[in-house]
């Protein structure tokens, strides 16, 4: 694809918008105004509307669904981040035309989980009487404030990352670009000049490292299952095999939105020679990789549960695997993995949208798995303050309505980007026709 063209099909979401993209923004508001109606209801009654804060005597446990969700969101935007900054930092040249997509998916996703710790507080107003009192003298002792931190910290790692490449396309698209975002464009473009690109490059390398360092040690990798191993008497949350657990989860989850989010563009705007399908079978190939060891470190943590382990953990664990649910999101990796592995041995079989069907099963079972991961550590733990009180739960409607609400939102993210900046940086339309003419020559 020739630079012109390249350009041409980047500026195409800003040209016309379809009677399509109205109705699914309607569809759009309708899941979003849902969840608002569903919030509203817990902000009159109480967090007593979703079940969520009835533990002991009443057999129900007081996380759910509202954190399994807000880990789930987290790991999506931090193995987002990760492949986009890798992208930068070793040269991932293939996958350029999807980094932004990645950091994209990022934001829209730290956004949607900082919301959840809103909502499970119970009140908004506990966020400030509770948390920003505990910065910085407080947080090495306080979880809730270490997550806030460590979301806050990789919102601005991001949202810089972001920033600096934009500014690049958006000055040489200017003339290409809707004229009523033009204020917002001047802001972009403050004191920017040509002479810049270089010094920026650099720096979003250098935040790329930052990002990359850091994802071992902060959120999926780190300070999330720290914080779950801060609470032993919850059978299941302790160990070792946590961390790396929890960062292949974020990983297979963002490669996972990623397709999603490429294959949809791809389509809407016919950029089959944008996003070509090397970089999806590059993708599946990871997927599979990153999918592989997840079902590995689940295998750790069921092989450690059930032989010679605590009696708590080892009830924990049988009833784990005796769960429909967790056979289900099991059954579901592996069919991805399976189909995956089978197009790589027969390349006739892979298509896209059967790679989106994996996508959609990978996310919905590492979801499954995060929900049943916080449940069952609370309906197994070491102590029993009340015998013969079986623990139950059962997502409530106001809770469903969150998830359907915070999705909504992340694909409203992309809609409004789409319509504002390129979703595909202006690099990769450049880097590719260099690439041809060096071909070429």
């Amino acid at each position: 694809m020739s630079t012109d063209a390249g350009r041409e099909a980047l500026v195409r979401p800003f040209q016309r918008t379809t009677k399509r993209y109205y109705g699914l923004l309607a569809l759009v508001l309708l899941a979003i105004g849902v969840f608002a109606a569903g919030y509203t209801q817990q902000l009159r009654h109480g967090l007593i509307v979703t079940g969520l804060g009835d533990w002991g005597s009443g057999g129900g446990v007081p996380w759910g669904l509202y954190i399994g969700a807000f880990i789930w969101w987290v790991g999506i935007a931090h193995g987002g981040i990760i492949l986009s900054a890798a992208v930068r930092l070793i040269g991932l040249d293939t996958y350029q035309p999807v980094a932004r997509i990645a950091e994209l998916l990022t934001i829209a996703a730290l956004s949607v989980a900082g919301l959840y710790i809103i909502v499970h507080v119970g009140r908004p107003d506990r966020i400030v009487t509770s948390i920003i009192p505990a910065w910085p003298t407080r947080v090495h002792w306080s979880p809730l404030v270490w997550d806030v931190t460590v979301i806050t910290l990789y919102f601005v790692l991001t949202a810089t990352y972001l920033s600096l490449t934009i500014r690049y396309d958006v000055h040489r698209l200017r003339d290409r670009m809707p004229d009523v975002f033009d204020p917002l464009y001047d802001l972009m473009l403050i004191g920017y000049t040509e002479k810049e690109d270089e010094i920026v490059e650099r720096m979003v390398w250098w935040v790329a490292l930052a990002i990359i360092i850091l994802a071992p040690l902060l959120l999926h990798g780190g300070v999330i299952p720290w914080l779950f191993a801060l609470l032993p008497s919850m059978a299941g949350w302790a160990g070792g095999v946590q961390g790396p657990s929890f960062l292949m989860i974020a990983l297979t989850s963002a490669i996972s939105g990623v397709i999603i989010a490429a294959a949809i563009f791809r389509r809407v705007y016919g950029w089959q020679e944008l996003i070509g399908d090397e970089v999806f079978r590059g993708l599946a190939k990871w997927l599979g990789f990153f999918g592989l060891l997840f079902l590995w470190l689940q295998l750790q943590q069921v092989i450690t549960g059930i032989f010679a382990a605590p009696v708590s953990l080892t009830h924990a664990t049988e009833a784990k695997l005796a769960k429909p649910l967790y056979q289900a999101l099991i059954a579901m990796v592996v069919a991805a993995e399976a189909y995956i592995f089978a197009s790589a041995l027969k390349p006739k079989l892979f298509t896209i949208p059967r790679l989106v069907g994996a996508s959609l099963l990978v996310l919905a079972a590492t979801l499954t798995e995060k929900v049943l991961f916080v449940v069952e550590g609370l309906q197994h733990a070491h102590f029993s303050l009340y015998d013969g009180v079986a623990g139950t739960y059962v997502p409530s409607l106001i809770e469903l309505s969150s998830l359907l609400g915070t999705t909504a939102i992340v694909v409203l993210y992309f809609m409004i980007f789409a319509k504002t900046i390129p979703v595909v940086e202006l690099h990769a339309v450049e880097d590719d026709h260099d690439a041809d003419e060096e071909v070429s020559a």
